[in-house]
């Protein structure tokens, strides 16, 4: 079992990356405001999925579930689209299997990636949307792949270019913590939430007790800032076209280098949506699709029984803390306002 730290650190990148064999991607429309993010694996991981959102766009997913057979994946496509950016997934598939990655049934026949995908909603962005019957969400999708690197943009790019949390900009965002000994925790988020990023100040994040090296901005809140905000704007809510089933998401991955089972995936999933709590409020809405996929190389054992069990629990634990301050740090570095300094 790995040894325990004093103090948690983030890996090297500070990025998804960290966790050995993760490779990401961006792939976007400028005049569509919109975009796709893939992360690749370098094998077949193990993987899980957890749906909480009231209004989820999803692919695949049910591949990932512990009592199917495969429950495993190649990469993980998110996008900008709604419905049309499931067609993401077909561009990443047709790419991964060209170049010989995926299941092979019987011999002569095409390779058959596994390429579970989720979407949010940018269709009420100020992007041009007449696509007519040519989105373009199947060839962003292919593109993605040929931008596949360990370091990657975060802001307003790929999934994240036509996001928004709450009324502020939202975008892609990506954290990791060294758990020591190879074990390593990572987090990648495309932040499109209903809810809000921020405290009532309008300047400090939810997530501001996880932050890690000043990662989104340091801002901490003053002594009479409280928790609750009496005064939710629903009204600007409304008129945006964002208090609508679907309308709103976040989408979120987290990876691990232990040697988790796909059940063991789906728990870190469940446990990673923790985080997604801590860093919007509110989350998980009916107008919400927020959906978590988890993912494990194998690469770190992490032993069993009663030891496995505690590891599992502080993967998960760490997942949380990974994807509250990915949430943080996606729409900071997206917003051009006092909280941020994006684009």
């Amino acid at each position: 079992m790995p040894a325990m730290a004093d103090r948690f650190r983030p890996g090297p990148l500070n990025l998804i990356t960290d966790v050995a064999g993760v490779t990401v991607g961006h792939a976007t429309d400028e005049r569509a405001q919109t975009g796709v993010t893939t992360l690749l694996c370098d094998g077949f991981w193990r993987a899980g999925v957890d749906v909480r959102g009231g209004g989820p766009g999803v692919r695949e997913t049910e591949t990932l579930s512990p009592e199917n057979l495969v429950g495993r994946a190649h990469a993980i496509v998110l996008s900008g689209g709604s419905v049309f950016g499931l067609a993401a997934a077909d561009g990443v598939v047709a790419g991964l299997s060209a170049r010989g990655v995926g299941m092979t049934l019987k011999p002569d026949t095409p390779a058959t990636p596994i390429v579970p995908s989720a979407v949010l909603y940018d269709l009420a962005n100020p992007g041009d949307k007449a696509w007519g019957e040519d989105p373009p969400y199947r060839e962003l999708g292919r593109r993605t792949l040929e931008g596949l690197a360990r370091t990657f943009a975060l802001g307003a790019v790929g999934a994240g270019r036509g996001a928004m949390a709450g009324l502020v900009k939202g975008g892609i965002g990506s954290t990791s913590l060294d758990l020591g000994e190879g074990l390593m925790v990572g987090a990648l988020v495309a932040a499109n939430p209903v809810g809000s990023a921020l405290m009532p100040d309008g300047t400090t994040f939810w997530a501001w007790p996880f932050e890690q090296d000043g990662e989104f901005g340091g801002a901490r809140p003053g002594a009479d800032v409280q928790a609750f905000d009496p005064a939710p704007d629903q009204a600007r809510l409304t008129v945006r076209g964002r208090l609508q089933p679907g309308a709103n998401t976040v989408l979120g991955v987290v990876a691990t280098t232990a040697d988790l089972t796909t059940a063991e995936c789906k728990r870190v999933a469940m446990m990673a949506h923790d985080g997604l709590a801590r860093a919007v409020r509110p989350a998980h809405t009916p107008f919400d699709g927020d959906t978590i996929f988890a993912l494990a190389s194998g690469a770190c054992a992490i032993g069993s029984g009663a030891a496995r069990d505690m590891e599992l629990a502080r993967i998960g634990s760490a997942a949380a803390d990974c994807m509250a301050r990915a949430i943080a740090r996606g729409v900071y570095l997206s917003s051009p306002g006092p909280a941020g300094r994006g684009t």
